[in-house]
């Protein structure tokens, strides 16, 4: 519900292996914390990048996740041969082959390492900017729409930072 879209691409050795490398979502925050600087090690080539919410706004969340994708992608150090993306859709980047891969975050090394790498620095981010914004409480869900959140929402309003086109639930039923 806040704050920018993030997005990691990763090139990893394709002898690579790590037992616990899987799904951002299935691992604790302070494994992903120990992953993410196993993967920025090992990685022959990694970088993220981020949309912001007022893009979001603008084009919607799925544009702005390929926006972010492709630029993640324009600012690695080496170009990839295929592109494996997380999830059933994807925009052409440049003349690169890909494959869409349905939860291939817990499939392929380098899809969880991406999804890793933006979750951490996404979370990084929201924390920060969560300091700005204390009632929101995005130290913890990270701008999510948790049920405090949208309490803080309804008793604060909106802060600058939040994505005015998302709307969960109407608000008011949260206040009841």
């Amino acid at each position: 519900m806040a704050g920018p879209v993030v997005a990691a691409a990763v090139i990893l050795p394709k002898d690579f292996h790590h037992a616990k490398l899987n799904d951002s979502k299935q691992l604790t925050k302070k494994e992903r914390e120990i992953l993410k600087v196993e993967i920025e090690t090992a990685a022959l080539a990694y970088a993220i990048a981020e949309v912001s919410h007022e893009i979001v706004d603008k084009i919607n969340i799925l544009h702005a996740s390929f926006l972010a994708m492709h630029q993640a992608l324009a600012k690695l150090a080496i170009q990839p041969e295929l592109i494996l993306v997380d999830g059933n859709r994807f925009n052409p980047y440049q003349f690169i082959p890909y494959e869409c891969v349905v939860k291939g975050d817990g499939k392929y090394f380098s899809i969880a390492a991406a999804s890793i790498l933006a979750k951490c620095f996404r979370d990084e981010l929201m924390g920060k900017l969560g300091k700005h914004f204390p009632h929101y409480g995005w130290h913890e869900n990270v701008g999510y729409a948790t049920i405090k959140h949208r309490k803080a929402i309804f008793e604060h309003g909106f802060s600058p930072l939040h994505r005015l086109s998302f709307r969960v639930k109407p608000l008011i039923e949260v206040a009841e």
